[in-house]
């Protein structure tokens, strides 16, 4: 029997997003600006501020995803960066994973625990 699950890591859900980044200890807050090169503003729906300095914003896009928003020449230098948006995906599938579970057990208690 395989141990391997595919958990779906397309974030669509806001809310379930700042579950993921609060249980992350990433203080994200709703709405606001991520700055860019030149004095460059874009608007975000989500919001986390890095510990150097950096900021990731997610907006919501035409298809209904949230898309990434970020410095790219700055967060480029960023050493921890791809293992950061990993622990990010794989903690919005599992807190997606948790509440489609609990949708199909009424009344069963499900938590993320580790």
């Amino acid at each position: 029997m395989s141990h391997l699950t595919i958990l779906p890591t397309v974030l669509r859900d806001a809310a379930l997003l700042v579950s993921a980044l609060e249980s992350l200890q990433l203080n994200p807050r709703l709405d606001g600006t991520v700055s860019g090169f030149g004095g460059e503003h874009q608007p975000v729906d989500v919001l986390i501020h890095l510990n150097d300095g950096l900021c990731l914003g997610w907006r919501r896009q035409a298809d209904g995803s949230l898309g990434l928003v970020g410095d790219l020449q700055r967060l480029n230098r960023s050493n921890h960066l791809a293992g950061l948006l990993s622990a990010i995906t794989r903690t919005y599938a599992a807190h997606l994973a948790l509440r489609e579970a609990a949708d199909h057990l009424p009344g069963v208690r499900l938590e993320m625990v580790g």
